[in-house]
């Protein structure tokens, strides 16, 4: 009986919602605040409050049941509400294309671009030149061309898009010849084999997973063959006893029987990296002067640019291309385009290119400028001189990331932060719920800050985020 009497004074003792906004409108804290907003957030607060005197109203005191305290609860959760969920996050993983984290960051003049196009109006589909409707695939339409040695070119909203527009254009109801080895799945379980079946073709699978011959596109050719098809194995590598056909030779074998080539290259790049040292990976020009009848690859991956699907290749194709009803469902707006035309540009040199497109610097960074950062952060976190959490300097490797470069291991210098009194997991906790979240990586029981995909402006934000982590433990 006295539990219940003390339950009943409780509930008593909640205040009103009408009430509690009165408090707030009195202290200023509603100004520029949507009504609905706080109304929401009071009635939230009140009732979880309500709730816990109903389940564990004996761990609860009178303070609870404060106007101060619940208003208290009310701001924290009208700011939670009002704040954008998308924002702005240090990665520390190392990973440089992280599709969790948003993939290629985009250069600075890209940005500007952006803001001058999108913050009023904009030729989007307009030919200055005559007046009249236009393209809007025309603003990089002849840069593309340039870059690639392609007699045409299209986008659209991401490469997935653009090989399900391409087999659907050049082979619907028609067979499509693929090695076994080349049968790839992507992140978010994108199937090549899925994406021919969407598309109206019929997959023909050839070769084994480590072998492919010339006789097995050959002996699989018949008269409702539509095109023949190669996939960059971009995110994963075969080696050892392995043989597969070139793009030369599938050229061809293209050109004997009158059947298009048609090349995926998933993360396409401009750059050929093998000239830096790193991994080589198959530039876009190559593949269209190997003789692939259309070329399809990301914006947002190694070329560094927004997401986009870009297709290139023979004028003859791409204007049937440019004809399916499907384009427009898949076309891209003038965000991306502005941003996909301002970094396409920064292609005309080489050496700017790689000097303003973050993904290009961060992939081609020298060791001794991320040993650098490294012992920048180290030197922070040691000034914060807590006994409760160290931080060790340590020799780790970055990757690619986004499907790219699969076996590239990139050298790096990382901080390995470590606590007797706090897991690994409760720190990579804290770090993510800092505010802008700091994304690193758990390796050898320890949480890894990897600086070779760390602004050097960044550094004194994640060592403030160490600090606040030592004074909660």
């Amino acid at each position: 009986m006295e539990n219940e009497s003390l339950k009943k004074e409780l509930l008593k003792s909640l205040p009103g919602v009408d009430h509690i906004f009165t408090q707030i409108q009195k202290n200023m804290i509603s100004n520029n605040i949507p009504r609905t907003v706080i109304i929401d957030s009071i009635r939230t607060c009140i009732e979880k409050i309500r709730l816990s005197i109903l389940k564990n109203h004996n761990t609860l005191s009178s303070k609870d049941l404060d106007d101060s305290t619940i208003i208290y609860k009310v701001n924290t959760l009208i700011a939670k509400t009002l704040a954008l969920n998308l924002k702005k996050t240090i990665n520390a993983t190392g990973v440089i294309l992280h599709t969790n984290l948003g993939r290629s960051v985009l250069p600075e003049e890209v940005l500007k671009n952006i803001t001058a196009v999108s913050s009023g109006y904009s030729n989007l589909e307009l030919n200055l030149s005559t007046g009249k409707r236009g393209l809007r695939y025309s603003c990089v339409d002849d840069i593309l061309c340039k870059l690639s040695g392609a007699e045409a070119a299209m986008v659209v909203n991401n490469n997935a898009a653009a090989v399900l527009l391409c087999l659907e254009t050049i082979a619907k109801d028609k067979q499509v010849i693929v090695s076994r080895g080349e049968m790839v799945e992507i992140g978010g379980s994108f199937r090549i084999p899925d994406v021919m079946v969407k598309s109206g073709c019929i997959l023909k699978e050839i070769g084994t997973t480590n072998r492919t011959h010339v006789k097995d596109y050959e002996n699989a050719i018949t008269d409702n063959t539509g095109l023949l098809l190669k996939v960059h194995t971009s995110n994963y590598s075969i080696v050892g006893f392995s043989l597969s056909v070139s793009l030369n030779e599938l050229h061809s074998i293209g050109l004997k029987h009158k059947i298009p080539v048609m090349e995926d290259l998933g993360s396409g790049t401009f750059i050929d990296f093998s000239k830096y040292g790193l991994t080589k990976e198959p530039t876009i020009s190559e593949s269209i002067a190997a003789g692939a009848d259309i070329v399809t690859f990301s914006g947002d991956k190694l070329l560094g640019g927004p997401q986009a699907g870009i297709i290139i290749g023979k004028k003859k194709i791409i204007d049937k291309i440019k004809e399916n009803p499907l384009t427009r469902a898949l076309r891209i707006d003038k965000i991306t385009l502005s941003a996909l035309e301002a970094t396409l540009n920064l292609y005309r040199d080489e050496k700017k290119a790689i000097r303003s497109i973050p993904t290009l610097k961060m992939l081609l960074s020298p060791f001794s400028e991320i040993e650098k950062k490294a012992e920048m952060l180290n030197n922070l976190i040691s000034n914060i001189k807590s006994t409760k959490l160290s931080a060790t300097l340590l020799a780790k490797n970055s990757k690619a990331g986004g499907g790219s470069m699969p076996l590239l291991k990139l050298q790096s210098k990382c901080i390995g932060l470590k606590s007797d009194t706090l897991s690994t997991r409760k720190i990579e906790k804290f770090m993510r719920a800092n505010n802008p979240p700091v994304i690193g990586r758990i390796e050898d029981n320890l949480f890894i800050i990897d600086l070779r995909t760390v602004k050097e402006k960044e550094i004194p934000i994640i060592a403030k985020a160490v600090k606040q982590i030592t004074e909660r433990i």
